[in-house]
């Protein structure tokens, strides 16, 4: 392998400079592995301005030797591997900087190489001893990330609500919401969503392409989307609280249904309220949306509940524990109590031994002593899964990834790791 690949490592260059091709190579490789049709330049311009202002890492692999003749050439990467860190909030508004890890490719000629293995794991060291304490990732594949540490920490799910005559929503509002130019998310989506992202334990600050997608600024194809309408939520003061970024699926969708494109409520009247006019849209009978989260307020709000229609209950965000004790340092927790965790890491990265004692919601966390029984033995994977409090510890005891020495240990660890609210992370990377 080392004979026939190289990896690069790069930042995106100003367009016009040295190496600004490098980029725009790196993105047709990923587009290639995503099955996306082939974007035309001035896209490409645009998604790498972006990566620019997220600060993005980009990890191409590239072949050594001689390239088949008329196959892609040596300067399209055969994988790929992004990077960029933004903030997580882990429970009851604390913030921890997150190692996010996005655009994994490898092309099918040249998977078994172990390319995947050596970028991630080189990665996440790299990550490591930059300081970090976790890293994450959505997945397009569930029975990929396993093997690297990750474990699913939160889920999604898609709903689909009749919003014909049974559709009513017991709640008075206390505010208005009004129709906008769709333009105006460019501006105040970003500031929204903020509000939003601090009361939401699983929640990432979002990338730049997220103001510009919702507001169709950038479409799927590059150009504006012109189909994309905006409404917005003023609360009793008369500021914005919330938004809602839509689509109509067209007439010949029977029923005639609006898509939601993002939904951000940094309130809970504001999300009832918006779902008040959804419900309210003139010729629609059906509102879907693909990101909703399982743990709704919507569900009982509702006078009949059974006009949300439930579908594809999936995982959304992986977490990968780098530094345990720093990890379980960060957050604050809802019971005192003391755990002793045996964290096995196949990758040699956050293992070992740890001593959880936690008073008045802060923890102190040490090496145990040598000699020391654990409580709980799991792997570094279930710890990410638990951590943000969406996966219960006595679920996985059950499942038999969590090991219970002490009777009772896993209830224990449920009700340390709980946080005020369940988790759920609008951010896709």
């Amino acid at each position: 392998m080392a004979d026939s690949y190289e990896i690069r490592r790069f930042r995106v260059a100003d367009k016009g400079a040295p190496g600004y091709a490098q980029g725009t190579d790196w993105v047709h490789a990923v587009g290639f592995g995503f099955h996306d049709t082939r974007r035309n330049d001035e896209f490409v311009d645009k998604i790498l301005a972006m990566y620019r202002l997220d600060g993005r890492e980009l990890t191409g692999v590239y072949q050594t030797g001689k390239v088949a003749p008329h196959s892609l050439g040596a300067n399209i990467p055969v994988a790929t591997f992004g990077t960029l860190r933004k903030d997580m909030n882990v429970g009851f508004g604390r913030q921890l900087r997150t190692h996010m890890v996005t655009a994994v490719t490898v092309r099918g000629t040249h998977r078994r190489q172990g390319l995947l293995r050596r970028m991630m794991t080189e990665d996440l060291l790299a990550a490591k001893a930059d300081g970090l304490a976790v890293a994450a990732l959505t997945a397009s594949e569930g029975s990929i990330y396993g093997r690297f540490g990750y474990g699913v920490a939160t889920f999604e799910r898609t709903i689909k609500v009749d919003t014909g005559s049974r559709f009513r929503v017991r709640h008075t509002a206390n505010g208005r919401v009004e129709i906008a130019d769709r333009k105006v998310l460019l501006e105040l989506a970003p500031e929204v969503f903020k509000r939003l992202h601090r009361q939401t334990p699983g929640s990432i600050v979002r990338q730049d392409a997220y103001r510009q997608s919702v507001s169709g600024a950038v479409g799927r194809d590059g150009a504006e989307d012109e189909a994309i309408k905006c409404a917005l939520h003023y609360d009793s003061a008369g500021s914005v609280d919330g938004y809602v970024s839509y689509k109509f699926a067209g007439w010949e969708t029977k029923p005639y249904t609006i898509e939601l494109v993002d939904l951000v409520a940094a309130t809970s009247s504001a999300y009832l309220e918006l779902w008040q006019f959804l419900g309210s849209i003139d010729l629609t009978e059906r509102v879907s949306w693909a990101e909703a989260p399982v743990d709704d307020p919507l569900a009982w709000a509702l006078e009949d509940p059974r006009c949300i229609e439930s579908s594809d209950h999936r995982d959304m965000l992986w977490l990968r524990v780098l530094d345990t004790g720093k990890a379980l340092a960060a957050r604050h927790y809802s019971a005192d109590g003391s755990l002793v965790l045996e964290i096995a890491d196949g990758l040699g990265i956050a293992g070992g031994m740890f001593a959880l004692d936690v008073r008045e919601g802060t923890a102190k966390v040490t090496t145990a002593p040598a000699g020391s029984r654990p409580d709980l033995s799991l792997d570094v994977g279930e710890l990410g899964s638990v951590y943000l409090g969406g996966v219960c510890p006595v679920t996985l005891a059950s499942a038999g990834r969590i090991t219970e020495h002490v009777p009772g240990a896993a209830l224990k660890a449920r009700l340390m790791f709980a946080v005020e609210r369940s988790p759920h992370c609008l951010t896709h990377f």
